[in-house]
């Protein structure tokens, strides 16, 4: 199921801050007809914290209904309220979601015993493929790779989107989990060091600009063909940068609003990009050739 790229798709809003459907639907749909391998809704870059609990159910509704079963759906189903965390699993279940993606609690600072219990608690409740997702510098709160080992011995458990940033983590979690386990790189840049190391691809931000060609630098690299992912990986790491010249998903909206797919639209705490970010931003869409103006633009 997790095998090369997965879309940790954006959540695109109207001017008037509500959930833009009909363009959630036609971005669901580019991403398959770019031959993506999952579909990622209501992760971080999906603006999950700032989506109420209809909305959040709402995205994955419309993103399961577009895919068709085309491609696996993996919700988003995390934060730092177990029980919460599992009744939210429970109705993307009901709803048909292929896995959930359960990024760690934040603000508490859980032991890693705490880590544990509280993803075994979410396995033992909703009998889906569960994501582990590990991200400390969102969360304060790392998944360190003996911890990752025991949660392994969980049946439902299969996969971790790796986002440390921390290649000796990373080799540590490959050396340390049994080969069942997926290993997904959480940040575009070091999906190729991941997948050499033992990964099985990415769960991307890049794709939302870029579905085909990010799906298929994982492809090349998992086919074990390195030269021809380190060639896509020279010609779109200046993108895959500056998505993160300022808090994702703020960078990868303003890029999209530039290429014509959304609308410049973000939920507070989020806020537009600074104009010297904005300059950056669009300077890189140009030099990658992703700004046209048959494509027109919702920058303004």
């Amino acid at each position: 199921m997790f095998t090369g790229c997965g879309t940790a798709l954006i959540t695109p809003f109207r001017k008037d801050l509500s959930l833009d459907e009909e363009t959630l639907r036609k971005l669901v749909r580019r991403q398959i007809d770019g031959g993506i391998n999952f579909l990622v809704p209501c992760g971080t870059t999906g603006e999950s914290p700032t989506l109420a609990r209809a909305e959040h159910l709402r995205v994955i509704e419309i993103t399961l209904e577009e895919a068709k079963g085309k491609v696996p759906v993996v919700g988003g189903a995390g934060g730092y309220n177990t029980a919460e965390v599992i009744e939210l699993a429970k109705e993307l279940r009901h709803m048909g979601v292929d896995a959930i993606l359960s990024v760690t609690p934040y603000y508490n600072k859980p032991t890693q015993e705490g880590l544990y219990q509280h993803y075994k608690a979410i396995a033992n409740a909703v009998p889906l493929p569960i994501v582990v997702y590990s991200v400390q510098g969102r969360t304060a709160c790392n998944v360190e790779p003996a911890t990752m080992k025991r949660l392994a011995e969980i049946d439902n458990i299969v996969a971790i989107k790796e986002a440390s940033g921390n290649i000796g983590q990373m080799a540590q979690v490959a050396h340390q989990v049994p080969e069942r386990i997926d290993i997904l790189c959480g940040d575009d840049a070091i999906t190729i060091p991941l997948i050499a190391l033992g990964g099985r691809g990415v769960i991307s931000v890049v794709s939302n600009q870029i579905p085909a060609e990010m799906t298929k630098l994982a492809q090349l690299a998992v086919a074990g063909d390195f030269a021809g992912a380190r060639a896509l990986q020279r010609r779109w790491l200046p993108l895959m940068e500056v998505n993160f010249v300022e808090s994702n998903p703020i960078p990868v909206k303003a890029a999209m609003a530039m290429m014509g797919l959304c609308e410049p639209v973000w939920r507070l705490p989020l806020c537009p990009p600074s104009d010297a970010n904005r300059g950056k931003i669009e300077t890189v869409l140009k030099s990658c050739g992703l700004l046209s103006t048959s494509r027109g633009t919702h920058a303004d």
